[in-house]
């Protein structure tokens, strides 16, 4: 029997996972729960990661507002939310990517953002922006997306609160 920790960085067998872009009424909780669960928001930034997913339930495509799921034997476990920057030719913003705490450190991360560059891409996207605190409980964050080919292009100091600063990355496709 794998111990806790062991058993948190078995990836995922690939057959065991299903990605959707369809919104349900019920990703509204379930966003809710996968973000909490985490630890990093506080609790006016998980307000905005329901709102997205219910202002993408209300307006539909218009909302500018797309999400991918992955679910995991039948439970949504991770989702990415991305949209067109408007008025620009090809940019877009990764607004959301989080995996649940249960579920962390598996692969799910970089499996999602994969599948979201491969839709940008084919939708003609040439770039992909993401925003991040500066804070240090954010370092994992930073990393990650550094692994996956993200390139800091910004810093603006004192952005969240004195101290934390937003750090703008990008990647072309």
């Amino acid at each position: 029997m794998l111990k806790e920790s062991e058993e948190r960085r078995t990836r995922f067998q690939p057959g065991a996972l299903r990605l959707r872009a369809e919104v349900r009424p019920s990703d509204v909780e379930t966003v809710r729960a996968i973000v909490v669960s985490t630890g990093f928001f506080a609790a006016h930034e998980v307000a905005v990661a329901v709102e997205l997913v219910q202002e993408r339930l209300h307006r539909g495509p218009a909302s500018g507002y797309l999400f991918i799921f992955a679910e995991l034997d039948g439970r949504t476990v991770a989702y990415a939310c991305y949209g067109p920057v408007a008025c620009t030719v090809g940019s877009f913003d990764l607004y959301w990517i989080v995996v649940h705490n249960e579920f962390r450190g598996r692969g799910l991360g970089r499996r999602l953002l994969g599948e979201v560059e491969r839709r940008v891409a084919a939708g003609g996207g040439r770039r992909i922006y993401v925003e991040t605190s500066s804070r240090d409980q954010y370092a994992p964050t930073r990393r990650f997306y550094e692994s996956c080919g993200y390139v800091a292009e910004a810093r603006l100091a004192d952005f969240y609160a004195p101290g934390d600063a937003k750090i703008i990355y990008s990647r072309q496709m």
